[in-house]
């Protein structure tokens, strides 16, 4: 008698260990499927997201091409025709020569600068040339400005960008560069770049700075929500650090392993 109500619990013990098992190995797969299922969410969400992007960056690109193309075929002409216009006056009246030759100077040097311009905007341009020489190009006009530019490049080993890491790196590049110009107040530029083994740039000045965790989210930081927008078309990192009156560093990184 006794050995079978003892086996009888034994049998009921099996039976509810077996059932809490069965239970456990349950929640399990639910939290997996579950899991399994953010994450699928996650992704598409993530590739939605790299698509809206992809297509502001070509509009933006096309935009661009078209402002490229209108100052090339309209500003520039029209520049070239004053000049010639300039100079036949020359012709016609020798005596104005020293009186014109600063206009015509200056309406060249506006020439040329609607013309590095017009390059620069050009992405067909851009993607025939080398990514770095392209930047150090843009630098070298730059240069030219009020505000002094120190500039290193880091490693001479030629790398091979894709089409749309060309267009991005160096958008985010005048991206940057213009908000420098524009809002910073600095007194000094520096950009370092290391094109190998793993992308690097990095753009530091000395401005007035800003609370980046308190503004981040504001309408007036377009410029840079933009920056990492187009960073993460190409699977790239944007570190911004800033203080208020200490300047702003900007560092746009390749995500992958050393």
């Amino acid at each position: 008698m006794l050995n079978n109500v003892a086996f009888g619990i034994i049998i009921g013990l099996l039976f509810i260990s077996l059932l809490i098992l069965f239970c456990v190995v349950l929640v399990k797969l639910y939290i997996r499927k579950i899991k399994n299922y953010t994450e699928v969410i996650y992704q598409k969400d993530i590739d939605f997201q790299k698509t809206v992007n992809q297509t502001i960056l070509e509009t933006q690109e096309q935009v661009l091409q078209n402002i490229s193309q209108d100052l090339h075929d309209d500003a520039g002409q029209q520049l070239t025709y004053i000049n010639f216009q300039i100079e036949n006056l020359k012709l016609d009246s020798p005596e104005l020569n020293q009186t014109l030759q600063p206009l015509s100077q200056s309406v060249s040097n506006l020439s040329q600068s609607i013309r590095n311009i017009s390059h620069s905007l050009n992405n067909q341009m851009l993607l025939q040339q080398d990514l770095v020489k392209a930047i150090e190009s843009e630098i070298i006009r730059l240069q030219k400005s009020s505000i002094p530019i120190h500039f290193e490049l880091k490693g001479k080993d030629k790398r091979i960008f894709s089409t749309n890491e060309k267009i991005v790196i160096y958008r985010i590049f005048q991206e940057i560069m213009n908000n420098c110009f524009k809002h910073s107040k600095a007194s000094q530029i520096e950009i370092r770049l290391r094109a190998s083994p793993n992308f690097e740039m990095a753009i530091s000045d000395n401005g007035k700075g800003f609370d980046y965790e308190k503004i981040k989210n504001s309408p007036t930081t377009m410029g840079l929500q933009n920056i990492i927008s187009r960073a993460a078309i190409i699977d790239y990192s944007v570190n911004i650090w800033s203080e208020n009156e200490k300047g702003t560093k900007i560092r746009l990184s390749e995500n992958k392993l050393p």
